[in-house]
């Protein structure tokens, strides 16, 4: 027997096989990936942020910077026969400063209830880190 291309699609979306005719979904909060130097960025700000420190850096004005840099918040453990599995914070930049002192910066365009939380966190855990949201 052979299936109609109709009815292969309907076989298809009952298993919750999506085909390449459906529209791609959009972004939970609109932001675009965008390309710079063969990195991927999460939004078009974070980008046109990696391009200014790459000025920044040239000039002089700061020492060194990195990509998503990753701070444990919470250790894993376990308790009661159950793993809890770590609790980490992946910043978007960090910035050594010609002074010695480092910057964690953060862009945002929604400040989520989770990042609200881990930001508390992070300043808690780390207080000779300073954390900078950039909106």
């Amino acid at each position: 027997m052979r299936w109609t291309e109709e009815e292969y699609m309907g076989f298809l979306e009952k298993q919750g096989i999506k085909t390449a005719m459906e529209k791609p979904k959009r972004s939970k909060y609109n932001n675009k990936k965008t390309w710079v130097d063969g990195i991927c960025f999460d939004s078009k700000k974070e980008a046109e942020y990696y391009c200014q420190l790459k000025l920044l850096k040239q000039a002089g004005e700061i020492r060194d910077f990195g990509l998503q840099p990753r701070y444990e918040l919470q250790p894993t453990f376990k308790k009661n026969g159950t793993t809890y599995r770590s609790i980490t914070y992946i910043a978007d930049f960090v910035v050594v400063n010609n002074d010695g002192t480092t910057e964690i910066i953060d862009i945002k365009g929604i400040e989520t209830q989770v990042f609200k939380i881990k930001q508390k966190l992070f300043e808690y855990i780390y207080p000779d880190l300073s954390l900078k949201v950039i909106k």
